[in-house]
């Protein structure tokens, strides 16, 4: 009987594996047969409004520039998008006129690469929700070309399985070397979450070493009650627990547990490990893999190994448009500007902070400043962050002081950049840092994270001439706020037009001529 129902068991499994591999091998194949002499761009956010949406206007331009025979198509999960609306965003956002409208492609699976769908394991739920996604995306349309502008890797052997040529243009690794480094030496930050960082193999769900001790007194207190009144009730006979057991649990723990402090970090340490291999694998499965910074570029060859087919293009900065912004600031309020979308790593409340800081240290004479947070919000969660944002300015005493401009167009942030002496940025590794190119062409003075794009590439000396500053910690940002406050005006001029002809080498124009420098090998050698 029992073997009788295994076969059953077995012949089912069996069959629905088959039929599965049926209809997966029969979508392949006709997607293969029925393959568009078409770029299908696969950017499921077209309303982020960050860096990552100018590349990907920029690369359709492109593309319409370099061979006009094929179409450009956009696959989305915005679905009130369409081809006009596409277009007209890329001029009023960007400042990008396309030279026909793109196709749009629909995709109404977009929820499993959300990242509240998957309050654990984030990356690698939303890797393969990316895969689903782009299975979609595949069965609706496939292109001769697929064109990932959003670091969405594992869809990348779904698309060579498809047929299609796979290119790919990555702001930055879904995993890096750092992040691993990060995870080992217990650093909590906005990917590494603090419970996890100060965990030990005692504590559930990776709860710190004081909150599980109080969880295990309150649990021995509950325990004494019970037996207080079981023994009443004359059930059982139970001795006492004694009142010192609440006091010695600490050190109970400390002893016995302690030698296994940091479980859980190196438990996370091994599924970095094994998704960094994962993340190898497929990436490799690029033909073309186009990189925006050398941080970006150095991870993703050893992540990747296939150098031979990675080509750094640094990202379009409308460096033309804000160059012929004058360099001299109104004499009147200096104004500080920060450009970034509201997400956590972008490490708003830093700047805040050092905001507070430099006012309460203000020479008497000196002029008050004004801080400028201008960015996009995708979602709730990002709409969250802007409220706590304004709130922690009121606590601050700052919130006079400080303005906030949300989704705002393409002209108005030219015409903000425009009166800012300084710009902030405060991301920690920020692959590139598209703000900060943005500062320097405008006349604004960056004051950036010591790290990766902004540390690498960008603020270096042009000619010999500083072109900006670099700090890590709200002290180092206040310092550098009031540096720009008290230098004088001959000085000030010196350092922005320094730093406007460093942001020349990152211009819109510089970006087209590298993307299709790359992409002409592939275009040139394709056939159906």
């Amino acid at each position: 009987m029992e073997n009788t129902l295994l076969l059953v068991i077995f012949s089912l499994l069996t069959s629905l594996l088959t039929f599965i591999l049926t209809i997966t091998s029969r979508e392949i194949i006709n997607g293969r047969r029925t393959r568009q002499r078409a770029v299908g761009f696969f950017h499921p956010y077209t309303n982020d409004g960050g860096g990552g949406e100018r590349v990907l206007w920029c690369a359709v331009k492109a593309i319409q520039e370099e061979s006009p025979d094929l179409d450009c198509v956009i696959y989305t999960g915005d679905h009130d998008s369409s081809s006009e609306s596409l277009m007209s965003r890329g001029l009023d956002r960007f400042g990008v006129q396309l030279l026909t409208p793109p196709k749009v492609v629909h995709l109404y699976k977009r929820k499993w690469i959300e990242e509240t769908s998957y309050p654990r394991f984030t990356m690698i739920g939303q890797s393969f929700g990316s895969v689903y996604l782009s299975w979609e995306a595949l069965c609706k349309f496939t292109p001769l070309y697929y064109f990932d502008t959003s670091g969405y890797a594992f869809t990348y052997p779904v698309a060579r399985l498809f047929g299609c040529k796979v290119i790919c243009y990555t702001h930055y690794p879904t995993i890096s070397l750092d992040m691993i480094s990060r995870v080992r030496d217990r650093n909590s930050m906005y990917n590494n979450d603090a419970s996890i960082a100060r965990s030990f193999p005692g504590s559930p769900s990776g709860l710190s070493f004081d909150i599980f001790t109080e969880l295990v007194t309150r649990m021995l207190a509950f325990m004494k009650a019970a037996c207080f009144l079981a023994r009443e009730a004359s059930l059982w006979a139970f001795d006492d627990i004694s009142d010192s057991s609440s006091l010695c649990i600490h050190n109970v723990l400390s002893e016995d547990m302690t030698a296994l402090f940091g479980w859980l970090s190196w438990c996370k340490m091994i599924y970095y490990t094994l998704f960094s291999w994962m993340y190898g694998f497929v990436g490799s499965c690029a033909h073309l893999a186009m990189v925006n910074s050398s941080w970006t570029q150095s991870h993703i060859e050893k992540l990747w190994r296939i150098p031979s087919r990675i080509k750094r293009v640094y990202p379009p900065c409308d460096t033309s448009g804000l160059q012929v912004l004058p360099l001299e600031r109104p004499a009147t309020t200096p104004i500080f500007i920060s450009v970034a979308q509201f997400r956590p790593e972008k490490a708003h409340p830093l700047q805040l902070e050092a905001f507070s800081l430099a006012i309460r240290r203000l020479d008497a004479d000196m002029p008050r400043p004004i801080l400028q947070f201008v960015g996009s919000c995708r979602n709730k969660f990002d709409e969250d962050r802007l409220q706590k944002l304004q709130d922690k300015a009121v606590e601050l005493n700052v919130d006079g002081d400080v303005q906030f401009y949300k989704n705002v167009m393409y002209r108005d942030l030219v015409r903000l950049l425009g009166g800012a002496v300084a710009g902030m940025h405060s991301m920690v590794d920020e692959h590139f840092g598209i703000s900060v190119v943005e500062y320097m062409a405008a006349g604004a003075v960056p004051i950036a994270h010591n790290s990766a794009g902004p540390k690498m590439d960008i603020v270096l000396e042009e000619d010999g001439q500083q072109t900006g500053f670099l700090a890590q910690n709200v002290d180092e940002y206040a310092e550098a706020i009031l540096k720009v406050l008290r230098m004088p005006e001959t000085e000030r001029l010196k350092i922005a037009a320094a730093a406007r002809k460093r942001a020349g080498r990152f211009s819109e124009q510089r970006f087209y001529e590298d993307l299709k420098a790359a992409i002409q090998p592939i275009l040139n050698h394709v056939s159906r």
